[in-house]
């Protein structure tokens, strides 16, 4: 891990396999909106200048806006969101500033990979990433465009979903047996929430995601667009070629009962394993308890600690740690809160690529929400590399 300014880093390496590296940056707070993109865009060269890694090899960039309605053609047509030669990454775009008071960061994932992974654009909004005989497929910013008229939130969910269902459908896929993440943004999430919650759990009994098969690992939480009416964002990660045994999905019922006990239907956390890595992908973790109720109900720093503690359980139960953590989100509900919530996870996790994110969680007693991705080098030896 490394830190420069306003810029922390994090690399997973292996021998002769592709190294992973993880980089968040928050723009400076001082200055407007062109200043801040434009420093936003220079630390990031200096955070790939600094890895030693090709400018092209990035593979998923999410820029967070505090106004997404006026600055996502900017950010569009910013190097955030270009890139050298033919490379395509996977952009997304989503109304979640800061919480310490800037109005753009970033988050980006870049694959080093000696073997040269093959990436194409693969739809709008898409980008798929082939090697070792499977195919990551990105979607981002899958939303309802509705910008002339309101289009309710359950019609908006099931259109974000049937869009990635047709796109893994097209490929040999299905939402069942290849999604392995979503982030759902939901605008206004304490009116709008149960209704996406609802629609979602119609659609995924008819793809055969149940109480008794699975769900997928997902963040749901205050987000936006830049249309007007769109209610729903999603971004998703779906993996192509999987086996047999490749994923299992990680709880501590000592802690965390499952989410469908309180009528909601997401993993908590999914281990995808592979030759040479195994990633536990941590879906948004609260301060819950084993009874699915919140616990220290206005007390930020003690939510905080109780949801690291569950992450940390999670965490375990796919054989990782809270020191294999390439990066954490925390969203806040309260910015009030920001210098206290960033100076506990600097004590906790000094160096590692942090993001404190304004976003409301989906209960209005949540203060503070945490997720994920940690790596380890445990996979399992008869599958590819990653």
């Amino acid at each position: 891990m490394s830190v420069l300014q306003g810029i922390a880093t994090s690399s997973f390496r292996v021998p002769d396999g592709a190294d992973e590296h993880m980089i968040a940056i928050e723009a400076p707070a001082a200055g407007g909106f062109d200043f801040q993109l434009d420093a936003l865009a220079q630390r990031y060269a200096e955070a790939v200048q600094s890895l030693r890694i090709a400018p092209d090899s990035a593979v998923f960039r999410r820029v967070y806006v505090s106004d997404a309605a006026n600055q996502t053609a900017a950010v569009r047509d910013s190097p955030l969101a270009r890139e050298p030669g033919d490379a395509v990454p996977a952009v997304s775009v989503v109304q979640q500033p800061p919480a310490a008071g800037a109005k753009l960061a970033l988050l980006a994932w870049h694959l080093d990979d000696p073997a040269g992974a093959g990436r194409r654009r693969h739809g709008p909004g898409e980008m798929l990433l082939e090697r070792n005989g499977r195919g990551h497929l990105w979607t981002t910013g899958a939303c309802a465009g509705a910008t002339l008229a309101p289009v309710p939130t359950a019609a908006q969910t099931e259109a974000v979903f049937d869009r990635l269902s047709a796109r893994l459908a097209a490929d040999g896929g299905s939402l069942a047996g290849n999604c392995i993440r979503t982030w759902i943004y939901v605008r206004d999430v304490d009116a709008f929430y149960q209704e996406m919650v609802d629609a979602r759990t119609a659609l995924f009994a008819r793809a055969g995601l149940k109480r008794d098969t699975h769900y997928i690992a997902s963040t749901g939480i205050a987000g936006a667009c830049a249309h007007r009416y769109d209610t729903v964002l999603m971004d998703a990660w779906s993996v192509l070629g999987l086996q047999t045994g490749q994923v299992s999905y990680l709880n501590d019922f000592d802690r965390l009962c499952p989410t469908h006990d309180y009528n909601v239907t997401f993993e908590r956390g999914t281990r995808v394993a592979y030759g040479d890595r195994a990633h536990c992908l941590i879906s948004g973790t609260a301060s819950i308890d084993a009874a699915g109720q919140v616990v220290h109900r206005g007390d930020v720093a003690r939510q905080l600690d109780r949801a690291l503690e569950n992450v940390a359980a999670l965490l375990a139960d796919g054989g990782a740690g809270l020191g294999d953590l390439t990066h954490l989100l925390v969203y806040l509900r309260d910015t009030a809160d920001t210098p206290w919530v960033e100076a506990a996870l600097e004590e906790r996790f000094p160096g590692l690529p942090v993001l404190v994110l304004r976003g409301a969680v989906c209960r209005p007693e949540w203060l503070v929400e945490v997720e994920g991705i940690a790596v380890t080098g445990d996979g399992r030896a008869e599958l590819a590399p990653f």
